[in-house]
């Protein structure tokens, strides 16, 4: 089924937010596995993993509509050398993506396009979980102070 070059274009905008924080992610994850806080590694990678199927599902739909998925573009990576500053750059991340997928549902309604407003507001649900998660660990930071959480964190 030929595709709206807007929808397209956006579709693979949305796919390179999704292949940036994969990367994000999987970074931070495997830092906090070094650093043995277990709880941080297992949560970023299960968000990584979630990344990678929100990425296989938007290329999916990139084909479906006959367009070209762009998989070699990446936004600019932000790697925290601790964990609050990974926490933050995760949470920009989420936020921008969450601001990204709305954007897409308001053009995918505008141009008729359903089925990827469906796809979008699907992975948006999933975003905004992330980004609560997220926030739910700032404010133990803020709460529990850096030392008190990343205790928390250990196996």
């Amino acid at each position: 089924m030929k595709g709206n070059s807007r929808i397209i274009e956006k579709l693979n905008n949305l796919l390179a937010d999704e292949l940036t924080a994969i990367n994000q992610y999987i970074v931070h994850s495997e830092i906090c596995e070094n650093w043995k806080y277990k709880h941080l590694h297992e949560a970023t990678k299960k968000r990584a993993i979630d990344e990678m199927k929100h990425a296989e599902r938007l290329i999916a739909r990139i084909i479906f509509l006959e367009g070209m998925p762009i998989v070699s573009s990446l936004n600019k990576i932000h790697v925290g050398a601790e964990v609050p500053s990974q926490i933050d750059n995760d949470w920009r991340a989420e936020d921008v993506a969450i601001k990204s997928y709305n954007e897409g549902i308001h053009l995918a309604v505008e141009v008729g396009d359903n089925g990827t407003r469906e796809l979008m507001e699907s992975i948006l649900k999933d975003e905004e979980g992330h980004i609560d998660w997220i926030e739910a660990q700032k404010d133990q930071l803020k709460q529990m102070g850096v030392e008190n959480y990343l205790s928390a964190q250990v196996e």
